[in-house]
């Protein structure tokens, strides 16, 4: 074993070996424009994207010609949102979304807000989890969107996405899903659970930066969204410019690999992170799992240490990689969103890490990792008492 150990894999991942092998021809060989249709370098091109569109849909239970490429799921989200908001032709519409949502969504909104659409924000549990109930009366005959994430990326918490679409549907209401730290890691079947639109990355799930997808229902009646980029007509109209393709196809290797693994996957990761929080909780005293603890997915642990603050234990642990609850600087350390919605004190959510797996995650580097958390604690907290 190596150090340091990488536990952040809910801010990004290593790209599999597999895929840079695929992404490499198409930088050096095969490195024609997909759009250059009069030639065999673009035909190839092409090729490579249509297979990895293909490859992107079975991952989310789409069709290959519901993908539309990105950038990533920022992107994605702002397409999905300001699409649906502007093809409404209404700027008296209602949009619903959760407090606990990620900044792509939040931000999206807030924007959206600014230019006259109702924002609902809807509260969740303490564990981080949306009523569908609270859905279903936050509608009214105004709602044209509903956005819910499909699992956290603070704290891993799955919501009911399928019985929250169901809502939508009844009330012909879009529904949008933030799946980027879902997909890819738990069962995603656009068509089963009645999902409208759904955003995602390649990076978190062992592909490369830079490129994701939105995906949208061929549903009946069809989705009306409004291109917020204009310039060429690709993708649909929606998202004009010159296709990444190398990135694209490691997408699509990265899509194939952890749909074929997923189950497999999941069951060794879950093992692992629980481990990792039984490990923790069982030698740091206090020391405390936030959000769900059986309804999250499997590479996520989120940890409250009270009276030790998260950014100190980064600091003195430069061995293991982790994150902050929270989104820290050391001039003004701000609490996060999310576990201040679950109820958590402000204390509570500058003391708290998450710690997220990934398929090259090891039973070594866990041990390791509980050991090297459980020692930086007690001396951090041995520290403060000879202070006080």
């Amino acid at each position: 074993m190596t150090t340091p150990v990488y536990l952040d894999n809910q801010a990004t991942t290593r790209v599999d070996p597999r895929v840079i092998d695929a992404m490499i021809p198409l930088m050096d060989r095969d490195y024609g424009n997909a759009a250059s249709i009069q030639h065999e370098f673009g035909w190839r091109a092409e090729a490579a994207v249509e297979q990895a569109r293909a490859r992107v849909g079975a991952l989310v239970g789409a069709l290959p010609g519901e993908i539309v490429f990105t950038s990533g799921a920022t992107e994605s989200i702002n397409i999905a949102l300001k699409g649906a908001a502007l093809g409404s032709r209404s700027r008296a519409a209602r949009i619903i979304t959760a407090v606990t949502e990620h900044r792509a969504v939040l931000d999206t909104c807030l924007r959206l807000e600014e230019a006259g659409f109702e924002v609902v924000r809807l509260p969740v549990d303490g564990e981080g989890m949306v009523d569908p109930d609270d859905v279903r009366r936050a509608l009214t005959p105004g709602t044209i969107l509903v956005s819910i994430m499909a699992a956290n990326n603070e704290i891993g918490t799955i919501a009911p996405v399928a019985a929250i679409a169901a809502i939508c549907r009844e009330q012909g209401v879009i529904f949008h899903t933030d799946a980027t730290q879902a997909a890819g890691k738990i069962p995603l079947d656009m068509q089963a659970m009645g999902i409208d639109l759904l955003s995602f990355s390649a990076h978190k799930m062992h592909g490369p930066k830079g490129v994701g997808a939105l995906a949208l229902s061929a549903r009946t009646p069809p989705l009306r969204l409004a291109p917020i980029l204009d310039g060429g007509g690709h993708e649909q109209g929606l998202r004009p410019g010159t296709l990444n393709v190398p990135a694209i196809a490691g997408f699509g290797v990265a899509a194939d690999i952890a749909r074929v693994s997923m189950a497999e996957e999941g069951a060794r990761a879950g093992r692992l992170r629980d481990l990792l929080v039984g490990g923790i909780t069982g030698s740091v005293e206090g020391a405390r799992l936030n959000g769900h603890p059986t309804a999250r997915i499997p590479q996520n642990a989120n940890i409250c240490f009270p009276g030790a603050r998260a950014d100190a234990i980064m600091m003195a642990m430069k061995d293991v990689a982790v994150s902050a609850g929270s989104a820290c600087s050391s001039a003004s350390p701000e609490p996060s969103h999310v576990l201040l919605a679950l109820g958590l004190s402000r204390e509570e959510t500058l003391s708290s890490l998450r710690l997220g797996l990934s398929r090259f995650t090891t039973e070594e580097e866990i041990e390791y990792a509980v050991r090297r958390v459980a020692e930086t604690v007690t001396q951090l907290a041995a520290r403060e008492a000879m202070f006080h």
